[in-house]
């Protein structure tokens, strides 16, 4: 299983970005994927979060502005980012919480991945 992370890129303030994360593999079920992001000195923060259902949560900070979005069908996972500020740039990286795959032998225990992680800046 990998995840692959795409739209990246530069904006300035106030501009839109949409992330994608497609889950490649062959895959039984993802029960959550989310988006987290890390600034450069910072640690590693979540931004938002989707179970298999459709439940989201939010960072604070991003409330209002960032909306989170899944097609189960297709093991993708996005983030539309609107109003961005400079200090949201940072690398945002995918992940996918307990991941069932077919293996061999049957289906897989559960496991967690990590994407590679897409580079968003925000500057003027």
């Amino acid at each position: 299983v990998q995840l692959q992370a795409s739209g990246g890129g530069v904006v300035r303030p106030g501009g839109s970005l949409r992330l994608s994360c497609a889950a490649l593999g062959s895959i039984f079920s993802i029960n959550a994927m989310a988006w987290h992001r890390q600034a450069p000195g910072k640690e590693r923060e979540l931004v938002a979060k989707i179970t298999n259902d459709g439940s989201t949560n939010y960072a604070d900070s991003v409330k209002g502005r960032f909306t989170i979005s899944r097609d189960n069908a297709r093991n993708t996972m996005y983030l539309e980012m609107n109003s961005l500020r400079p200090e949201e740039t940072a690398v945002y990286y995918c992940y996918a919480e307990s991941v069932v795959a077919r293996g061999y032998g049957g289906l897989t225990l559960p496991t967690n991945y990590w994407g590679l992680g897409t580079q968003v800046t925000v500057s003027s």
